[in-house]
This record gives structure tokens, sequence and C-alpha cells, in this order.
């Protein structure tokens, strides 16, 4: 794998840049009622666990996974450099947090996406690692902007398509 994927600092310069952008992107595509993209400081509460891929120590992408149960966390903050996009950074990182969440006993990932024609490689994507739609969670509310999809991490119903 050409992408080194480690915990990491949302505070960290080059992070905190990327997460900017992330929650610009999506305040832009999405209405702020319904925009949950996180700042830097809100992932770094101790509940959240920023992941970052670099590229020969260059930020390539990031996601996060935050603790809300003993067996479920949430996928956050899924962002790709716009210039290292189809590269597989996604893909990578989608697949580092579903074994980080299952080593950590986590039974079940939960994310929420926009429903925009801007989401839907984020949405194929989820799709392709096991997601399937599902009802709102947590304090989200159902909307005409927000999909919410979860895959259950129990071995026997884990499968990533090509």
């Amino acid at each position: 794998m050409p992408f080194r994927i480690t915990v990491d600092d949302p505070r960290a310069a080059d992070v905190r840049a990327l997460l900017a952008t992330h929650v610009a992107f999506s305040h832009s595509v999405t209405p702020t009622a319904f925009s949950f993209a996180l700042s830097a400081e809100k992932l770094a509460d101790p509940v959240v666990t920023l992941f970052s891929a670099r590229d020969s120590g260059r930020l390539v992408g990031v996601a996060a996974l935050k603790h809300l149960d003993e067996t479920c966390a949430e996928l956050k903050s899924m962002h790709t450099n716009a210039d290292d996009r189809g590269r597989g950074v996604g893909r990578a990182l989608v697949q580092h947090i579903l074994a980080y969440a299952t080593d950590r006993g986590y039974r079940r990932v939960v994310l929420e996406t926009g429903t925009s024609d801007h989401y839907l490689a984020a949405r194929t994507l989820y799709e392709r690692a096991g997601f399937a739609r599902c009802e709102a969670f947590g304090d989200y509310q159902p909307s005409p902007h927000n999909t919410f999809m979860a895959i259950d991490l129990r071995p026997e119903t884990r499968t990533m398509s090509a």
C-alpha cells in the first residue's frame, strides 16, 4: 500500500488545513443546519480518533472514528486531498478504520453523509465497503439532505467489493 495510515493530531497544521477544506466543502454543498462536518477542535475530543493517510510524508487524506458506545462507533470527517482523489486513499482509510474498529471490539460502525451528487463517490465507496442505508442514529434527524449508513462488523457479514 502506498499510503501510511496512522493516528494523527487534528490540530497539526496540514491536518487542520485539510479539515478546514472538508468543513468548507460540506457547508458549500449542504445547508448549514444539515452539515455535520467536525472542526479540528471538535475532532480533538478524546472520544474521537483521527487518522491521516500520507504518501512519502505528504498528507493525502483524513478520517476519524468517534466512540458512541461500547458496541458502536461513527465514521466522521472523511476527506481526500483533491489532487489525490482516484488513487484509493478513501478505500484505504475505510479499510483501516474498519479494521481498527473491529480490533477495538465495536460490532457496528455508522456514518452520516450527504444526499447530493457531490457525495455520490463517498456513498459508492461506503456501499462497496459493505455499508448499507439505515435509520438516523444518535442525535441526527432524518432529512432530505442526509444519508445514514451502517456496517455490521461481525466477520461473517463483512465483505468489500471491487
